[in-house]
């Protein structure tokens, strides 16, 4: 194993896919510090939208390391961190390097940009994963080079990976994701079949979407609830995917139906391309033949468990690319990018 500048920066970007999705309408980023002797300080992500930066978080817990002051971390804000650092620091990192799997921020928006802090903490390296596209955010890397503070650009693939939803719902106003849960053999059916873990995964999910799609014939079958209550989240609203637009076609006791402050409206395929938004779509191998062109990336989660039920499909007979993977428990969890 060689540990080069890709090594420490795939570190930074493993701990960013934790939060992939959950972070909208951020991108995932990830960050990490060595400090003067090449030791890992930290690793770090941000993890929701208005929170602190992925550096910030980084920086953040390496100062406490290379000092012990518990001050650090009764700070929430990201202008009470940027400042508490300055402050404080007293060139403790001029000799250290950061990480981080995207161009620094250089702009004011709900946080103080990251590029500022990185040069007036006066880092001795700064390694980046891949230039940030969005014009508003970016020249973080001028502004740090401008310091004479040696700035390396690796255009990490895996970088670019990581912030493709980003991409999608920047570009295009909309990032569909398909979820689906099968067991090792593939079958789809016969009740639960992820662990508590992957499904509180979920959950997390669906407490940051816009929508919840799931077609029609699964909520009259399978009657579900659709909320986010592992999370202690909110019930997202729901689209129901069916040929006849007209909710009078659902018995309203089915759960989904009895959730405050939820709107659930019957759309068709074609409603689908007008939406926008963070969509994520739940259920199983028909539904998603029939809406393959208006998802950009499937999660699957894949249970150890071998059941005994035939599987109903192969699904490398749709088109995906492998992007990431992860163990939860007994679970493996992939994230798909639609070919």
């Amino acid at each position: 194993m060689i540990l080069d500048d890709n090594f420490y920066l795939n570190l930074a970007i493993d701990e960013a896919w934790k939060f992939q999705g959950l972070t909208y309408p951020n991108p995932a980023v990830g960050s990490l510090v060595r400090g003067e002797n090449g030791e890992i300080l930290s690793i770090e992500a941000h993890r929701e939208a208005g929170s602190p930066h992925a550096e910030v978080l980084a920086i953040q817990s390496a100062y406490f390391k290379l000092t012990g002051d518990t001050k650090i971390f009764k700070l929430t804000s990201s202008s009470e961190i940027h400042d508490y650092l300055i402050n404080n620091s007293n060139n403790l990192f001029i000799k250290s390097e950061i990480y981080v799997s995207l161009e620094p921020c250089n702009h004011f928006g709900k946080t103080p940009p990251c590029s500022i802090l990185i040069k007036k903490l006066n880092f001795k390296r700064v390694i980046i994963g891949i230039r940030d596209f969005n014009n508003i955010a970016s020249g973080g890397i001028e502004t740090l080079k401008f310091a004479g503070i040696e700035t390396i650009v690796l255009n990490s693939q895996k970088a670019k990976d990581l912030i493709e939803p980003f991409y999608f719902w920047s570009q295009k106003n909309k990032f569909s994701l398909f979820k689906m849960a099968q067991t090792i053999n593939g079958n789809i059916k016969g009740g639960t079949i992820s662990s508590l873990n992957s499904r509180t995964h979920v959950h997390s999910i669906r407490n940051k979407i816009t929508f919840l799609a799931i077609g029609g014939e699964t909520v009259r079958t399978d009657k579900p609830i659709l909320d986010s209550r592992l999370v202690n989240g909110k019930a997202p609203n729901i689209l129901i995917i069916s040929r006849e637009k007209n909710l009078d076609n659902f018995d309203k006791n089915i759960s989904l139906f009895k959730i405050n402050n939820r709107t659930v409206q019957v759309v068709n395929i074609d409603d689908l391309k007008k939406i926008n938004g963070f969509i994520l779509f739940e259920g199983g191998f028909e539904l998603l033949k029939n809406i393959y062109f208006e998802i950009d990336w499937l999660l699957l989660y894949i249970s150890s468990d071998i059941s005994n039920r035939e599987a109903l499909q192969d699904l490398d007979k749709f088109g995906f690319l492998p992007i990431y993977s992860k163990i939860i428990d007994n679970d493996i969890i992939i994230w798909l990018r639609r070919i």
